[in-house]
């Protein structure tokens, strides 16, 4: 079987520039508010870090705006940069159909990022640290995440049903249906478990409630096109994947297949019982290792492949150091015992992973989407620095997991009064800052191939 089998047809400005597509359009403004969103996570990053670091931490007065920082870091860099990356591949096997309803829905989730972004120096506050999507109760905010939404939703409706790039290979087609499947059930998710809520959400455990069920199903879009950029990363970059696309699809298929649980667990019980929270943890921790057999035929064929050509190495290195930190971030959930920091050590490994994944992807897509190739050396490198500092983050966090360190805090909170434990936080803290030079790196080598090149 040809690699080519496992490519999505892009319409290629750069070699055609007359060739200039909606779809090819689309994606680059995906791709846009994706990488702004980073930029703007990456600002709140340097605060997060910081006030979590001994010795610096203690010259951070605002412990509030620790959980503040907190809230609009996590939604720009886990939920807003997943959902418009995942937008661009979306686009780019959109069928040019009702152009109206694709432009409508980028600009409600654009101008929804903006507001969420600036919402902290517009009066939001009261931050609330629930999972998945962690919320400042104020009306700017709540005002910028619904406006999201409501792009995101659009986006997922094209995605199901005008989404027919009849050049793509049949495999390919079949996974973005897929996590675009995943995507609207964790919406009608969302709404099932809001009207089982009081009228009034007033805390953390009611938000708790709300995000809950979608957020898990969610995790499983984020899944699949994870499973579907190693893919076409390995193929793209040299592997031999010797596989059909029919058995492709089916593995994909069973990707998909624990997200139908949801259905029967909302059936049988009240989204505030003990038990829906505790069967969507299950769902989360054994669904996810439908996973392994396309990653598994990801790492086999990569052992396969010959010498990578330079052009290529920024994708590959980011498709090696994805799958390191997606694999650590897995064995960590199983290693979970209480509230404490391994669990951001695990879902950091998760999100790590796909995050790599998908800047190793943008390397690739940058010419085929009309900008310029980001070749260099730091655009090699950018993966390691960036996965290595993630690498020392979560282990540091998992190290003082084990000693007791509670997640969601800062300062004299932390409660770190034994050497293992500042061991483990300091290594924390540096790894972050590592990682933080890994983001800004990727950063600015993806602003300047997408800026106009200066005329000489």
């Amino acid at each position: 079987m040809k690699n080519a089998v496992l490519e999505l047809h892009i319409d290629n400005p750069a070699k055609d520039p007359a060739n200039n597509s909606a779809r090819t359009k689309l994606a680059r403004m995906w791709l846009t508010l994706g990488i702004s969103a980073l930029v703007a996570s990456g600002f709140y990053s340097i605060l997060l870090v910081l006030s979590r670091t001994p010795a610096i931490q203690d010259m951070i007065p605002l412990l509030d705006f620790f959980h503040i920082a907190l809230v609009i870091h996590v939604d720009l860099s886990v939920l807003i940069w997943f959902l418009a990356f995942e937008g661009v591949l979306w686009a780019l096997h959109d069928n040019g159909r009702f152009p109206l309803m694709a432009r409508l829905s980028f600009w409600l989730s654009a101008v929804g990022t903006v507001i969420i972004a600036i919402s902290p120096f517009l009066g939001a506050d009261q931050p609330l640290m629930n999972n998945y999507v962690p919320v400042l109760v104020n009306p700017v905010y709540f005002s910028g995440l619904l406006m999201f939404a409501a792009g995101f939703l659009l986006l997922v409706l094209r995605a199901l049903f005008f989404s027919n790039n009849s050049q793509s290979s049949s495999a390919f087609s079949f996974a973005l249906k897929a996590a675009a499947f995943a995507a609207l059930l964790s919406m009608i998710a969302l709404l099932m478990s809001y009207s089982g809520l009081p009228t009034e959400l007033k805390g953390v455990t009611d938000f708790e409630v709300l995000f809950w069920g979608g957020g898990h199903i969610l995790q499983f879009t984020h899944s699949i096109l994870l499973l579907l950029v190693w893919l076409w990363l390995a193929s793209v970059t040299g592997s031999k994947i010797n596989i059909k696309p029919t058995t492709l699809r089916v593995l994909f298929a069973i990707a998909l297949l624990p997200v139908l649980y949801a259905i029967p667990i909302y059936a049988m019980y009240d989204v505030t019982s003990i038990e829906h929270r505790n069967e969507f943890t299950q769902l989360m921790r054994f669904g996810g290792l439908t996973v392994l057999p396309l990653m598994l035929i990801v790492i086999v064929s990569i052992f396969s492949t010959p010498a990578v050509d330079v052009s290529m190495r920024p994708a590959r290195n980011a498709l090696l150091a994805s799958i390191i930190l997606f694999g650590t971030g897995g064995v960590l959930g199983f290693m979970i015992e209480g509230i404490n920091v391994v669990i951001p050590a695990h879902y950091h490994g998760s999100i790590v992973g796909v995050t790599l994944a998908f800047m190793g992807l943008t390397y690739y897509l940058l010419p085929k989407l009309g900008f310029r190739s980001a070749v260099s050396r730091a655009a090699r490198i950018q993966p390691w620095v960036y996965g290595g500092g993630q690498m020392m983050h979560i282990l540091g966090l998992a190290w003082s997991g084990g000693y007791g360190v509670q997640r969601k805090t800062a300062g004299s909170a932390q409660g770190l009064d034994n050497l293992p434990e500042i061991a483990g936080m300091a290594m924390m803290g540096l790894g972050g800052l590592i990682a933080i030079i890994g983001g800004l790196i990727f950063v600015v080598v993806t602003i300047k191939a997408m800026l106009p090149a200066k005329a000489k």
